[in-house]
């Protein structure tokens, strides 16, 4: 008999892997939520990102939203050192080219603006950043998914990222989430807000 499908959303906080198993003994999300064991991750974040990881054992939304032909949107909050100017946001709109561990690779137009201070929660460890230089925020959408590829792109600007939160996939976003947290959704809510078929 099939199991049941279940899908969630986590919160995942800053220094946790994006894997259920142990690994050179950092720590894993199975130090932060109790699933069913053939509960899985869409996707990853690194572990000093944080911010909206999927949680699923229906392996079509695995394929839907990894293959990049569908384009799904994927909504970040970065906190970059030193002050982000015109000239960054339109190379990021525009696609900036990074180097991948298989090359180099020019990024797909995105959706990128400056933006203030945004309502999160602090952030365990906080972050560390030369005080010379200050910080500030930026809106970036993706619909494409490289290794560490926010990371790369805004260090190709000449901006490079301190704080990383992903928070939200299409139509799906953290809402009241806070880091460590974990929502369940049923099936026609996940596929609806995920544009998913």
């Amino acid at each position: 008999m099939a199991k049941p499908k279940k899908y969630y959303v986590l919160y995942k906080p800053a220094g946790y892997l994006s894997q259920f198993s142990p690994e050179h003994g950092k720590k894993c999300l199975s130090d932060l939520v109790d699933v069913p064991k053939d509960v899985y991750p869409v996707g990853r974040l690194d572990e000093m990102s944080e911010g909206m990881l999927l949680l699923t054992n229906d392996k079509n939304v695995n394929q839907q939203l990894l293959d990049p032909t569908n384009k799904h949107e994927r909504s970040y909050l970065v906190q970059v050192e030193g002050q982000l100017n015109k000239k960054a946001v339109k190379q990021l709109k525009e696609g900036v080219e990074i180097t991948l561990p298989d090359g180099q690779y020019t990024t797909k137009p995105a959706k990128a603006q400056k933006t203030g201070n945004p309502k999160l929660p602090d952030r365990e460890p906080p972050v560390s950043f030369d005080k010379s230089k200050g910080v500030s925020w930026l809106k970036l959408v993706l619909t494409e998914g490289k290794n560490r590829q926010v990371r790369r792109m805004t260090a190709a600007v000449g901006f490079p990222t301190v704080r990383l939160v992903r928070t939200g996939i299409e139509n799906l976003d953290l809402g009241p989430l806070n880091p460590g947290e974990l929502q369940k959704l049923d099936r026609p809510t996940f596929y609806d807000k995920l544009n998913l078929h």
